[in-house]
């Protein structure tokens, strides 16, 4: 036994707690501040979308929908 538990329960519990290191390390990315406020900004920006604009023309074409 170590710590107490037997040694299954302290190797599960060991890989839980290195785990939860690495998920936590990797759960955020660090960029620089302008980096982020020009994401941010392009986020409100409208974008081009051909490919869906493309999509929605042949499937009112189709009749699938019915633009308004």
């Amino acid at each position: 036994m170590l710590a107490g538990e037997s040694i299954s329960s302290f190797v599960v519990l060991a890989a839980l707690d290195r785990a939860e290191i690495l998920v936590r390390d990797r759960a955020s990315t660090v960029v620089p501040a302008a980096y982020f406020d020009q994401f941010v900004a392009s986020l409100d920006e409208p974008g081009e979308a051909p490919t869906l604009a493309r999509a929605a023309r042949e499937a009112e074409r189709l009749g699938q929908i019915n633009a308004a």
